[in-house]
C-alpha cells in the first residue's frame, strides 16, 4: 500500500490558478491507478480526476473538464492536479487517492470506502 502525503493548497482569487501535488511513499507507485477527489462540508467526496497507470489516459468530472488537468510522474512518485480558470465553488478539501485494483476510467464510481490509500487531505479556497 502507498502512503500520499497532498501539498499545494491555498486560497487563491477566482480564475486564479493553483497546482496541487501528491507525494507517494512505498512500493510499486506506477502499478496504482491515481486520482484525486474533493469534499466540502455536510458533502459527499467526489471524484475530481483519475489517471491511468502509465499516465496516457485521463478522465475528469463534468464540473472541472477543461480547466484542471491530473498528470503523473512515476520516476518521481507524484501525481500532480493542476487546477486553472478558478471558480468559488471549487473551494473544497482536495484528497488524493491510490487504488491498485480499479482502472481510471472506474475510479469516479468506486466506493470511498473502497479505495486503498487517501491522502490527508490540502485545503482550497476559491474567493470571489
Amino acid at each position: 500500500q502507498v502512503q500520499l502525503v497532498e501539498s499545494g493548497g491555498g486560497l487563491v482569487q477566482a480564475g486564479g490558478s493553483l497546482r496541487l501535488s501528491c507525494a507517494a511513499s512505498g512500493q510499486n507507485f506506477a502499478s496504482y491507478t491515481m486520482g484525486w477527489f474533493r469534499q466540502t462540508p455536510g458533502k459527499e467526496r467526489d471524484f475530481v480526476a483519475s489517471v491511468t497507470r502509465g499516465g496516457g489516459v485521463t478522465y475528469y468530472s463534468d464540473a472541472v473538464k477543461d480547466r484542471f488537468t491530473i498528470s503523473r510522474d512515476n520516476a518521481k512518485n507524484t501525481v500532480t492536479l493542476q487546477m486553472s480558470s478558478l471558480r468559488p465553488e471549487d473551494t473544497a478539501v482536495y484528497y488524493c487517492a491510490a487504488h491498485a485494483g480499479v482502472s481510471a476510467q472506474n475510479m469516479r464510481t468506486t466506493p470511498i470506502n473502497r479505495m486503498e490509500s487517501w491522502g490527508q487531505g490540502t485545503r482550497v479556497t476559491v474567493s470571489s
